[in-house]
């Protein structure tokens, strides 16, 4: 078969972040999570205008497609939600099928599913979700052969996996399973701080600093029973989450003396102390499983994926102190990726088809596999929108812009191909100053209206990386946390008093708005070749303005994903305190917008397309 002429769909749905992924000849075409196009953050439906996004990307019609490949065995995860409602549900098969939800009854019947959404008549695999999850590392990887870990909350069965990746495919030789779960483990503590499930975990990480560990010992004597090979058996007496609709129980309140947080109630210094804990925690199993992991595959490199490792806390610390040499990580590590995955089982394992690489250099495009918006498509919908915007010529739009964030303007970026993956690296992101001491809390009050204490990243040009990181190597997908180089940071004698929240008054470094209270920062570091418009403002920023690294925050508010059109980019500018946008080759400027626009209310009604 022509591999440039074999076009295989991979699909991840049905339990958050679902998403589509089309490859030809092992190339990476395009790939999308359906929440960019429904404006429902972590969407998990099926994914039908991302296959639709991902088709049109190609010039092709799903009778094209040669495969369709969904990210799990449907079967099997029907199979476990049987088998766990039956043993502690008080009813019977019967009447636990007749009020079966609609989306067990579509995992079910996939198959039949898929055929009539897309209405594709060829042919469908369904690899296992860990097996997609370690795809979607290896594959797409700069390595010839690696070892693998991937660790989730759940998987059809399986919570860990580990394996090794080379020119033979993937072999994944053990795992842990169901209900023994990192992911869960960490899911229940940010579900016990008072954050959303599968999608406040990362506010739990970036919460952890301003805690102590003070509950470690208590964790792992009471919850988590961790054995040297990384190997571990939660303690099911704490936790709801089998059999309830709840991820604790009245044990673990007991256990750590309170029920849990109310949403959008104060966080107290416990609940920093319980964030700090739980991620140290995490941090020691993940480095117990990568020794154990270089033990037995003797290998130099490790690729990552799962939901776990968006945790880039732990992916500094294993990077910094663990057994690898080399890391390389799924930017959409999650469910999103397994579509990726999926398709390259497809390509690599089940068609035989060779795997395309350059040497040292991995094929996930930096990850801006999204649709993009010509110069010609962005006018129209200005014009026809009567919004006012100044054109500028391409060749001096990144000295433009970088003089706006010199001047301590917040820019809404809106340039070439949507990310695919939950960072923004530089396609939708929202830019602004590192060294403005107010920069931090202006973009997270007033902007993302979110909570005060999350912190922001840097990009930074990647040759001037190690001048104000602790960080050897690229870090292209914004999935490492590296401490500040000492040369940029600012001594604190006599602060030891400030506790909790009160730590954002420190002023810690020369570039104190991407500066977290532990002196950190989740670094993207940024090449020419992955994003030239990108690195070129970035650049005239260090040129004109003594600066090589911006703030770099994804372009959305509180509770909506990442934009994707113009339309949303407009939407979301409005809706702020962002100074300028900057779409393709034109700048908008609030001032100059129509007054009547500033209003949220006017703005939700405003029709834009």
């Amino acid at each position: 078969m022509d591999g440039k002429k074999t076009y295989i769909l991979g699909i991840s749905a049905f339990y958050h972040d679902s998403a589509a992924a089309l490859i030809a000849g092992g190339e990476i075409l395009a790939a999308a999570q359906e929440e960019r196009f429904t404006r429902k953050k972590h969407d998990p439906s099926f994914p039908e205008r991302a296959v639709q996004y991902c088709l049109e990307e190609a010039g092709i019609s799903i009778k094209d497609v040669n495969i369709v490949a969904f990210y799990d065995k449907p079967f099997i995860k029907f199979e476990r939600i049987l088998e766990t409602y039956l043993a502690y549900a008080p009813f019977g098969v019967k009447s636990f099928l007749s009020a079966m939800p609609p989306w067990i009854k579509q995992k079910l019947f996939m198959k039949e599913h898929i055929r009539d959404i897309l209405g594709y008549k060829g042919e469908i695999i369904f690899p296992e979700h860990h097996h997609s999850h370690a795809a979607s590392a290896f594959y797409p990887s700069p390595f010839n052969e690696a070892a693998i870990l991937t660790v989730d909350g759940v998987g059809e069965w399986t919570t860990v996996s580990f394996g090794k990746g080379n020119s033979d495919g993937i072999e994944l030789l053990e795992e842990i399973r169901f209900p023994h779960s990192l992911g869960l483990l960490y899911s229940a503590f940010t579900y016990y701080c008072g954050f959303k499930v599968n999608s406040g975990e990362y506010k739990l990480m970036g919460l952890a600093p301003y805690g102590e560990p003070k509950y470690v010992d208590k964790i792992l004597d009471n919850l988590i029973d961790l054995k040297e090979d990384g190997s571990f058996k939660l303690n099911m007496k704490y936790f709801n989450y089998c059999t309830g609709l709840t991820m604790t129980n009245k044990k673990f309140d007991k256990l750590f003396g309170a029920p849990p947080r109310k949403k959008e109630s104060d966080l107290t210094e416990r609940h920093m102390d319980l964030a700090r804990s739980v991620q140290v925690v995490t941090e020691k199993v993940i480095m117990n499983m990568a020794k154990y992991v270089q033990e037995k595959t003797h290998l130099r490199n490790l690729c990552l994926a799962g939901g776990v490792a968006l945790n880039c806390v732990a992916n500094g610390k294993l990077l910094r102190d663990g057994p690898f040499e080399n890391m390389w990580i799924q930017p959409a590590s999650g469910d999103a990726g397994g579509a990726i995955g999926a398709a390259f089982i497809g390509w690599c394992e089940y068609l035989k088809g060779s795997r395309p690489r350059e040497e040292n250099k991995d094929s996930q495009k930096a990850s801006l596999l999204g649709p993009s918006f010509s110069d010609g498509k962005i006018e129209k919908f200005l014009t026809e929108n009567d919004i006012p915007y100044e054109k500028v010529e391409r060749d001096v739009l990144p000295e433009v812009t970088a003089a706006l964030i010199a001047q301590q303007k917040v820019v809404g970026w809106f340039q070439g191909r949507m990310e695919f993956g939950p960072r923004a690296l530089g396609a939708r992101s929202i830019l602004g100053d590192a060294r403005s001491q107010e920069m931090q809390s202006l973009i997270n009050r007033k902007i993302k209206f979110r909570e005060s204490f999350r912190p922001f990243a840097p990009s930074i040009l990647e040759e001037e990386t190690e001048e104000y990181f602790e960080l050897k190597g690229g870090s292209p997908y914004m999935l490492i946390v590296a401490p500040v180089a000492g040369n940029q940071r600012i001594s604190n004698e006599g602060t030891s008093e400030f506790k909790g929240l009160d730590k954002l008054k420190i002023k810690r470094s020369t570039v104190p708005a991407i500066t977290h209270v532990d002196y950190s920062a989740r670094v993207q570091t940024v090449k020419r070749e992955d994003n030239a418009v990108y690195y070129d403002m970035m650049k005239k920023l260090d040129e004109n303005h003594s600066s090589p690294l911006v703030i770099n925050t994804s372009f959305n508010v509180r509770g909506e994903p990442i934009v994707c059109t113009p339309r949303d980019a407009y939407k979301c500018f409005m809706r702020t305190n962002m100074d300028y946008l900057v779409m393709g080759s034109f700048i908008v400027d609030k001032k100059k917008q129509p007054r009547e626009r500033l209003r949220i209310e006017e703005i939700e009604e405003f029709e834009l397309d």
